[in-house]
């Protein structure tokens, strides 16, 4: 079974006059009064699927995307995903299951802005305050990605290459990284060694990192 007839019945039982292939577009239909309606037919999503559409939108708001309803967790993730992506965009998503031609339609197309995380607004807003500089200038670097954590991490270092062992407070103090004790205790980068209660020292990986990523940092 084609994806055609169970969308033009479908459409058809809603008041339209349904025409199939006009101009590029796969599905036309009219209602008195409104704007057309246009489907584009696929038998699976892809982006050229999504391209697709957003061009018919140039035509009218009202398009959809029908595709083949498949079994299987797979493809229902596929579909879920889609169908998000379609609502953001303004598009419309049905799906046809082949073994009997029934219609689903997971979404109508609707103008809508996007719903924002104020979780990762505030994160981005951090990350962007705390970095130093721009070492990330046209992407990733070479070398690897500069973050604040590492900067942080780097002024944890350089002050225990001039100071010697240190007590992590007297570190977060000169460096002025609050969580300075928590960083080195932690060692993400293995770059510190704890020599005893409160007191950090630098490890050979340390010293390599701060040659390594001399060019990416602001000392103090």
């Amino acid at each position: 079974m084609d994806l055609y007839a169970p969308v033009k019945s479908l459409l058809e039982t809603q008041g339209y006059e349904v025409k199939g292939e006009i101009g590029a577009a796969d599905v036309v239909a009219i209602r008195e009064g409104e704007d057309p309606v246009i489907v584009e037919l696929k038998l699976t999503v892809s982006l050229a699927l999504f391209y697709q559409c957003v061009d018919r939108m140039t035509i009218t708001d009202t398009v959809y995307m029908a595709v083949a309803h498949l079994p299987g967790k797979r493809a229902q993730k596929a579909r879920k995903q889609a169908v998000a992506l379609a609502r953001r965009l303004g598009l419309g998503v049905m799906s046809v299951r082949l073994s009997d031609g029934f219609v689903t339609v997971h979404c109508d197309p609707e103008r809508r802005a996007p719903r924002k995380s104020t979780k990762r607004k505030a994160l981005l807003l951090k990350e962007f305050t705390r970095r130093s500089g721009d070492p990330n200038a046209g992407g990733q670097t070479r070398l690897g990605l500069v973050t604040s954590y590492r900067q942080d991490a780097l002024r944890c270092a350089a002050h225990l290459a001039d100071h010697g062992p240190s007590r992590g407070a007297d570190v977060a103090k000169a460096v002025a990284v609050p969580v300075a004790t928590r960083l080195m205790a932690d060692n993400h980068y293995g770059w510190f060694e704890r020599l005893s209660r409160g007191v950090y020292g630098l490890t050979d990986e340390g010293r390599k990192g701060l040659v390594h990523w001399a060019y990416s940092w602001e000392g103090d």
